[in-house]
């Protein structure tokens, strides 16, 4: 088998013309590599160099694997100077996997000074797993998971780095836009918008309408947030989202924000890592980036009811 050693010394013997030179470069005794070229050319069943007076001149064999290291052995250095920049968190590809839909734009803020503070450093983002966020995790198909909801295995750590509050949207001038809470029985007769999530992770049934039995009139999905919200201000619906996100928007569109509950739902945003990553520089940097962050608090515009 030709390894690396081979290439280097094929390499170092035509650049620096002897045997004795090579040796020195390589850090090895000349016997040392001698011992490797009778290795070599008894494998390869063929000389590799034919001894001239005394010097070296490549065999058509030695030419050919003399191309190959001016090929191979700058890319296996590059390749290896990589490695070691991934390795101190200096250089790679960090990839997030999201379980969360309005999590999204939470991130968009956390990915701007991340890039800025880490030049070396990719971030790519998936929204869809074969088996789920966690899995993906597990099998290092990701190497953060944001999520609302761990599930804590061996060998994963969950973070909580962000407490919201998940609320109801209504557009302004709904019967609840004045409410200091919604209860339950409130959206049965509503069309409730959601992300495209099953129901049994939807806070707004796990926490709330389900323990009190309660189903609402009509359940519709959306991708987006901008035409979920763009729905509700049209009186098409009411939403359920983190209060800060929903805030946002009620500076944009005719909304209000209600409470769900009078004690209303808690949640937090976690970020899932492998325990063998704990010591990647980057990684550790954007859950720092992530646990600093503070979402500013909006002042709603006073309500109008429509004309």
């Amino acid at each position: 088998m030709i390894e690396r050693i081979h290439l280097r010394v094929v390499h170092a013997v035509e650049q620096h013309g002897s045997l004795t030179a090579a040796a020195g470069v390589l850090c090895v005794t000349q016997s040392a590599l001698s011992h490797t070229i009778r290795k070599l050319e008894g494998h390869l069943g063929t000389a590799v160099w034919l001894r001239e007076g005394r010097s070296l001149r490549l065999t058509q064999t030695g030419r050919y694997l003399l191309d190959i290291a001016n090929r191979v052995l700058p890319l296996l250095d590059h390749a290896e100077d990589k490695l070691k920049q991934m390795a101190q968190g200096e250089q790679g590809t960090l990839r997030i996997g999201m379980e969360c839909h309005p999590c999204y734009q939470w991130l968009l803020k956390i990915v701007s000074p991340f890039l800025a503070g880490w030049p070396g450093v990719d971030v790519d983002v998936r929204q869809k797993f074969q088996f789920g966020g966690v899995d993906a995790l597990q099998d290092h198909e990701i190497d953060l998971l944001v999520t609302p909801d761990p599930v804590y295995h061996s060998g994963l750590c969950f973070v909580p780095v962000f407490d919201y509050e998940q609320v109801l949207v209504v557009p302004i001038g709904h019967q609840l836009a004045d409410c200091r809470f919604a209860r339950p029985h409130d959206l049965r007769d509503e069309v409730l918008l959601t992300y495209p999530v099953a129901r049994d992770r939807l806070d707004i049934y796990t926490e709330f309408l389900n323990p009190e039995a309660v189903v609402p009139k009509q359940h519709k999905t959306s991708e987006t947030t901008d035409i979920m919200l763009q729905m509700v201000a049209a009186g098409r619906g009411v939403a359920a989202l983190p209060r800060w996100l929903a805030e946002e928007y009620c500076h944009k569109l005719p909304l209000s924000v209600v409470r769900l509950g009078e004690d209303g739902i808690a949640k937090q945003i976690h970020l899932g890592t492998r325990q063998t990553d704990e010591d990647t520089a980057y990684l550790n940097a954007f859950i720092e980036l992530a646990q600093d962050y503070r979402a500013p608090v909006q002042k709603a515009p006073a309500q109008r009811a429509p004309v």
